[in-house]
């Protein structure tokens, strides 16, 4: 829509009427194979009497009835499709069209509700049929390999992640601990230089393993679990000895 929200009235002032008629799904989607959106079908208004109600039918094209893609085979579209007709109601309603320029277009007002639907026949029936069958079917099928499918993913028996863990898990395994004391000044005379440590860097300070160290830090340090140090140790505050450079205003 323009900015302005300008609407073109020349559909009002012609005093236009339209009908509003609802059509099958796959109805729509014939039409829309039309060549070049040409003509596919034709109407038919029959009126009974001077007070009956007219009759309306619609025909579809005989070369767009075909439809493909159900269940691997052709089907035909039933062609005969009378209207049910239906008064508007009282409502108010009206059909706009936007053009590329975001023009909106008053078209005109609907004075006709109708409903489109197919006359039962042949045809028609095994089309629903089908229509049924394919949308009973689950989405996923199970189905035998005659042979190795070389195409897609291959299986492999360890993946890069997995990898990295084992060797991270070997390479725990070979440190060995060292007395707790020796643990202790390692730790101390790392946090006379520093205030805070992650446990990856206080592991390879040490060479201890991860869950040996993180017994001994409970005992002196404090893990910070948010703030601007989050996921580091410090020292308590009754073992802190740090260098003038290193220490905080709090």
């Amino acid at each position: 829509m323009s900015e302005k929200g300008e609407v073109d009235l020349t559909g009002a002032k012609q005093n236009t009427g339209v009908w509003l008629v609802k059509v099958p799904k796959y109805l729509a989607q014939q039409w829309a194979k039309a060549p070049g959106r040409g003509e596919v079908g034709k109407i038919r208004i029959c009126k009974k009497g001077n007070q009956g109600k007219p009759e309306v039918s619609f025909t579809l094209n005989e070369e767009l009835t075909t439809i493909e893609g159900i269940e691997d085979k052709t089907v035909s579209a039933p062609r005969d499709h009378p209207f049910t007709m239906q008064s508007v109601g009282g409502q108010m309603l009206a059909v706009f069209t936007e053009s590329s320029s975001d023009k909106l277009a008053l078209e005109g007002v609907v004075v006709q509700r109708a409903e489109c639907r197919p006359a039962v026949s042949e045809s028609y029936m095994k089309l629903k049929r089908l229509q049924i069958e394919e949308s009973s079917k689950p989405a996923r099928l199970s189905q035998q390999l005659l042979k190795p499918v070389t195409t897609n993913y291959k299986p492999v028996a360890i993946h890069d992640y997995n990898r990295e863990y084992e060797r991270k898990k070997k390479e725990e395994g070979k440190r060995a601990r060292s007395d707790k004391q020796q643990v202790l000044d390692m730790l101390f005379s790392a946090f006379e230089k520093h205030q805070y440590y992650n446990i990856k860097d206080l592991v390879d300070i040490t060479k201890q393993p991860v869950t040996y160290l993180k017994e001994i830090l409970r005992d002196i340090g404090i893990y910070n679990v948010k703030g601007t140090h989050k996921n580091t140790w410090e020292l308590k505050p009754e073992y802190r000895h740090y260098q003038a450079e290193e220490k905080t205003d709090e």
